[in-house]
């Protein structure tokens, strides 16, 4: 007798029953619930700013159509014109906004050439933050949309590192 154990057989996995299959009472069936519009059907609403972009040549990947890390930086660019109209800019030496999440809903490739339009609207304003939605669009054809989501920019006090009043020149911009 050896002392090694012998490995014993991989027991078969249990098998699951399927449950048995459900009658439908066509007389008493509920009408179909309406289903809610996707997002890009919805009424936007209105703009903060419309900021036109074209699309580079570097901006492709391997497959020759826009790397998904790219709309990153067009909503940043759309938000940084829309911060350079806003008085004073939303920051000064005691406060600035940071990025708290962002939401990008991809909804076709884009290819080169492309002329786009990025559309930024409040969709939430804080105390601390603004929830500012976007939309990346054809800019020839405003029904042709690549992007939808949103972003929440956090003011924090930059001494402490923690949330901040939301300044007045944003609030009065974001109204």
């Amino acid at each position: 007798m050896s002392d090694t154990a012998t490995p014993k057989p991989a027991k078969a996995p249990a098998r699951r029953r399927k449950p048995a299959a459900k009658k439908k009472d066509t007389a008493a069936a509920a009408p179909p619930a309406e289903t809610p519009p996707a997002a890009h059907e919805r009424e936007v609403p209105v703009s903060l700013i419309r900021v036109p972009l074209s699309v580079r040549w570097r901006d492709l990947d391997a497959f020759n159509h826009v790397n998904n890390s790219k709309y990153l930086s067009y909503l940043e660019e759309a938000r940084l014109r829309w911060m350079l109209s806003v008085p004073g800019q939303g920051l000064d030496e005691h406060v600035a906004p940071v990025v708290a999440a962002a939401n990008l809903n991809y909804r076709r490739p884009i290819e080169w050439p492309a002329q786009l339009d990025i559309e930024l609207f409040v969709e939430r304003l804080g105390n601390t933050s603004v929830t500012i939605g976007h939309r990346i669009i054809d800019a020839n054809d405003d029904s042709v949309l690549y992007c939808d989501g949103n972003v929440v920019m956090v003011w924090i006090d930059r001494g402490t590192g923690r949330a901040a009043q939301l300044p007045e020149a944003v609030r009065v911009s974001c109204s």
